[in-house]
């Protein structure tokens, strides 16, 4: 939605500006609260007239696992104030580009058909890191469709070696 990352963009750029001390640990506090945002019920919450906003801040507050930092708090408070809530999933996703290109690192995704544990992730980074030319942060999802192998998504490029992939692949060829 165009409107959404348009409305989350001074903000992501902001956090990333009055945090470049500490990226990271901005990271580690704004994931979290992007993800209770990112919550139907409570975005419905935040849309009732009634709920007032320091409300608002102590709901979402006690449902995160570690309490935010003074920063956190401050830049949470905004958002609520600014009735920019349902923005938030966005504004991290955004922060957390910032931080990549800073770094020179991609956020990628392995899609597997079978649970890939982190020795395996570990194992396959190297080589997945030299084909796409960056430091790679991966995160695997689960995809039984896929049969056998792996498929990759870093950015818009896709890396496609699953079984799947390869019978479209024999499908298209014998049909041509």
């Amino acid at each position: 939605m165009a409107e959404l990352a348009t409305i989350a963009r001074p903000y992501a750029e902001a956090l990333f500006q009055a945090s470049q001390n500490d990226l990271e640990r901005t990271a580690s506090w704004l994931e979290p609260l992007a993800a209770v945002a990112a919550h139907r019920q409570l975005l419905q919450l935040a849309g009732d007239p009634n709920m007032l906003a320091t409300q608002l801040f102590e709901v979402i507050s006690s449902i995160l696992q570690q309490p935010l930092p003074p920063a956190g708090a401050n830049f949470l408070r905004t958002v609520i104030e600014n009735e920019r809530l349902a923005a938030l999933p966005e504004i991290a996703e955004q922060f957390r580009k910032l931080k990549n290109a800073r770094g020179g690192s991609l956020d990628g995704v392995i899609y597997s058909p079978f649970p890939i544990d982190g020795a395996e992730v570990a194992a396959v980074a190297p080589a997945l890191e030299k084909r796409f030319g960056r430091k790679l942060n991966l995160t695997v999802q689960s995809d039984p469709s896929l049969i056998g192998g792996i498929r990759v998504v870093v950015g818009d490029e896709v890396l496609d070696t699953s079984v799947k992939a390869r019978l479209e692949q024999m499908k298209v060829a014998l049909t041509a």
